[in-house]
């Protein structure tokens, strides 16, 4: 969405990059950043101009694979794009002027120090309770707040009920006592690799875990095991965990290495890759570029551009085969192995790090909830839906001792109700669904059974203030609450020659507050109050304010006096100017898609698909 409306405004401005500039940007003495990258020396770690010539004249060749072709064409549409995009973005930037009385005034926000005392009256101070609404309180509240509901999406106001089918502790011990009956055999096995594939969950490889890989708990153990010995069963994460103890010996911490990746297939087999990929390694034994016959011979894609260079990688990244000859041998070696995605030639071009490392056979069990158990949260799910209609949600779950969860304000895109999880079928339905409306059927994820009913439908724009009125009505109390407290802290300050007097007519103590800036309005022990520091900074000293209403309750202020920073020299002013325009450079980048997303007529219909 970002790509396609910054094209639109690129095209709008007759914003262009010509075919020298693009050709400046691959052949010339600052190419992109993308295309050196993508032409690196594996083995110096710099850009390589003839590995560049090298690969644009393969390119040019009629007999060249399509997809390469086709993956060069979008190398070149991406730097292209990328030059548009900061274009457009110094335009906006180069449009950003910063004045020296807006460089002094910000610095005198960051140093400007103020000493004041404050009387504070805590909204908590009045209960709830004693507040009556009226609808004159709302409209009040909504008129002054109708920035602060505008959807910019449609939504959903939901309520659903949870029926949980999660693991019983009689789940849990069944599963214990499987994996326990599982470590006897798992003692007597002579196949270990065999014996995992039957019996683990998660087909963990029979390989060399570095400490950290596994779970703590399985990795604490496995660490001071001696060779053949079997340790656990362990819980984690809802999983009992046993391994067996093969081997331990100190090894690389992570591998840089480079690959070749052949395709039996396409070589007419597996014994005539091998063979290819022999004569492979051998013509870099011989001194031929390793970075050339990757271009070449390699089917990966995604390295081939990069003269076969992979990104390091740490143990249990790479599939057990690859792993195994890239950490067991050597800096310097070529090596070729076969793996489930061909046949690899393989160079080690550095091994990063010393530890201890240990081979181990590992085996899970997940605790599942049983058949009794998921049958039991189901019958439960059951009793309510069919009792349920759109006018009696509520009643049927209070009857059934049942608590209804809300979630408000649900996107099309949310994958949650609230905290729950939420299957896509559930949401599809709800932006389907009439306001009252009960689900059509009970829907399940892996730990719950749910269901819902859609209260409301919150279109994109200003919500209407009945949509909203029940939401708002904390915060319409809390303005309630402040008009009272401003009143009262008005007429202690009416007739008051300083705010020690305000303090003795409302029976509190005047806190005294020093070293506070304009730029960081903390005030400590009640946090961020804005309106009060921006009252202080415009007060002279010696004069009480009005009552100011805050984020905590409603405050009295009087300055005692301003510690002003030293004028700024010529270069300071400078350098302030400098950062002022650059922040707000930085601003401006981050709120041009924002700007661009509210302005456009977007039809998201992701939902349909999704």
């Amino acid at each position: 969405l970002s790509k396609e409306l910054l094209a639109q405004e690129v095209e709008k401005l007759g914003l262009t990059v010509a075919r020298e500039e693009l050709n400046a940007l691959v052949h010339g003495d600052e190419p992109s950043m993308q295309i050196m990258q993508a032409f690196t020396n594996p083995e110096t770690g710099t850009f390589d101009r003839e590995y560049l010539s090298s690969f644009i004249s393969q390119i040019s060749s009629s007999s060249v694979d399509p997809m390469m072709k086709m993956q060069w064409e979008d190398l070149l549409n991406n730097i292209r794009d990328e030059r548009l995009n900061e274009k457009y973005a110094n335009l906006i930037g180069n449009s950003i002027y910063v004045t020296s009385l807006e460089a002094n005034a910000e610095y005198d926000n960051k140093n400007k120090l103020a000493k004041f005392h404050y009387v504070y009256l805590d909204y908590a101070s009045i209960k709830d309770s004693e507040i009556n609404l009226k609808d004159a309180d709302f409209d009040e509240y909504y008129k002054n707040n109708k920035n602060k509901f505008f959807n910019s999406e449609e939504s959903r106001d939901i309520e659903f009920v949870t029926f949980n089918a999660q693991p019983t502790a009689a789940d849990t011990a069944a599963t214990l006592s499987e994996v326990q009956q599982i470590k006897s055999e798992f003692e007597s096995s002579t196949n270990d690799s065999l014996f995992v594939n039957v019996h683990s969950e998660n087909k963990y490889p029979v390989t060399y875990y570095r400490s950290g890989q596994l779970s703590d708990g399985l990795d604490s153990l496995l660490f001071k095991a001696d060779k053949g010995t079997i340790v656990g069963p362990v819980l984690s994460n809802g999983t009992y965990e046993l391994a067996k103890v093969l081997d331990s010996k100190v090894g690389p911490d992570s591998v840089k290495a480079s690959h070749i990746l052949l395709d039996p297939l396409a070589a007419g087999g597996r014994d005539k890759a091998m063979a290819q990929a022999d004569s492979i390694r051998q013509l870099i034994l011989n001194g031929d570029s390793f970075s050339a016959l990757a271009v070449e011979y390699s089917i990966d894609e995604g390295s081939k551009v990069n003269g076969g260079e992979l990104p390091t990688f740490p143990r249990g990244q790479m599939i057990p085969e690859f792993e195994n000859a890239a950490f067991d041998g050597k800096k310097g070696d070529i090596v070729v192995v076969e793996s489930q995605f061909g046949v690899h030639i393989v160079r080690i071009e550095d091994q990063i790090g010393q530890s201890k490392v240990v081979k181990a056979a590992v085996v899970d069990k997940v605790i599942h909830s049983s058949k009794a158990t998921t049958d039991n949260a189901y019958t439960k799910a059951n009793q309510f839906f069919s009792a349920i209609n759109k006018d009696n949600f509520k009643e049927v779950a209070d009857k059934q001792e049942l608590h209804i969860q809300k979630a408000p304000s649900t996107t099309a895109m949310s994958d949650n109700l609230a905290a729950t999880t939420a299957p896509r079928e559930l949401i599809r339905w709800a932006f389907e669904a009439k306001p009252g409306d009960v689900s059509d059927q009970i829907y399940e994820t892996e730990e719950y059974f749910i269901v819902a009913r859609m209260v409301n439908v919150k279109p994109k724009g200003v919500q209407p203030l009945k949509a909203i009125k029940s939401d708002i009505e904390p915060e319409v109390k809390q303005m309630v609450k402040a008009r009272m407290l401003k009143e009262k802290l008005n007429n202690a300050l009416n007739g008051s020659k300083n705010i020690q007097e305000v303090a003795q007519k409302v029976d509190k103590s005047a806190v005294e507050v020093e070293n506070v800036v304009f730029s960081n309005p903390v005030i400590p022990g009640l946090s961020l109050e804005y309106a009060v520091v921006g009252t202080v900074f415009g007060l002279q000293p010696n004069q009480p304010s009005k009552a100011i209403e805050g984020n905590n309750g409603v405050f009295a202020v009087e300055v005692d006096s301003f510690v002003n920073p030293d004028n700024l020299t010529e270069p300071q002013l400078s350098n302030e100017k400098q950062q002022k325009r650059q922040a707000l450079r930085q601003q401006s980048f981050n709120s041009i898609f924002t700007a661009l997303q509210n302005a456009a007529k977007i039809d998201d219909n992701r939902i349909r698909f999704y």
